[in-house]
């Protein structure tokens, strides 16, 4: 027979810890401060991080890999391994899965964020990633890297040019961040209207477009800013009118309302109830 004692015992037990996600609009630095790097790497575990990084979004697997390990190495991690998965049938590499099942860190490389869903989805690194970051792992990813963190992601589009349906192609991503479609090259490519266009197909989801060598790291259902640049916030929740539902394929967008904020270094934003964070 149960006492209340072993009752109150069960229910405070701490839920499943989950780990945290350092997105990065791409072109981080990896020769000077390292800003963005050393933080995944103090998230990691600091010099005890054990990093697997995932170039199987370039097609320059070797020389990415290597710009990395010099990186990650020279920030004083001495346990990084390189993965490339090229076919689907590597994923099922049992060298590999030991790999990303001992990271405490995982990093995608820029490339075609295609690549990544295309050889990863619905296997058994996937699995094995979900599962890693459930128990207390950093997911990383840069540019492409970026992207496929989403659920619903941007797979490719127009830039420097205003909000149509036509602009932008969305695909499934990897969906570790679900509420969230993401960006990446954000003002430097002039992507508003593009990121506009996918929320406005999605307007339950929260946008995001990440500069250059800015980040956002994601914990709890909250994240912070790090980097030279900002993330830009567009939430559609509450807009007044959206005609898309009236457009054909190359007509114009009409958005009123539209919240829209751009965040810094040192500004966060709640996920889960939309509120920037000071």
């Amino acid at each position: 027979m149960k006492t209340k004692e072993n009752q109150n015992q069960k229910q405070e037990q701490p839920k499943q810890k989950k780990g945290q996600l350092i997105i990065i609009g791409g072109a981080e630095d990896r020769e000077g401060e390292c800003k963005i790097l050393r933080e995944f790497v103090r998230r990691a575990g600091g010099l005890e991080a054990q990093i697997v990084v995932m170039t199987v979004a370039t097609e320059l697997p070797r020389e990415v890999g290597d710009d990395y390990i010099r990186a990650f190495e020279r920030l004083g991690v001495k346990n990084v391994r390189i993965v490339d998965t090229v076919t689907r049938a590597d994923t099922e590499s049992s060298s590999i899965l030991e790999a990303i099942g001992k990271a405490t860190g995982v990093f995608f490389t820029g490339g075609d964020q295609a690549r990544i869903t295309d050889i990863l989805k619905d296997t058994q690194i996937e699995k094995l990633l979900h599962q890693k970051y459930a128990q207390g792992a950093v997911i990383g990813g840069t540019s492409a890297g970026a992207s496929m963190m989403s659920d619903t992601m941007i797979l490719e589009g127009d830039s420097e040019t205003n909000p149509r349906p036509e602009i932008v192609e969305i695909e499934e991503g990897m969906s570790f961040l679900p509420e969230a479609i993401i960006d990446q090259h954000f003002a430097e490519r002039g992507r508003l209207g593009r990121l506009l266009a996918a929320v406005a197909r999605h307007p339950h989801l929260i946008g995001l477009g990440i500069d250059e060598n800015t980040a956002i790291v994601v914990n709890d259902g909250q994240f912070q800013v790090v980097g030279e640049g900002a993330c830009t916030v567009v939430d559609l929740s509450e807009i007044s009118h959206n005609n898309i539902k009236q457009l054909l394929h190359d007509e114009d967008l009409a958005l009123c309302d539209v919240k829209l904020h751009i965040l810094p270094e040192g500004y966060g934003f709640d996920l889960k109830n939309r509120q920037r964070i000071f």
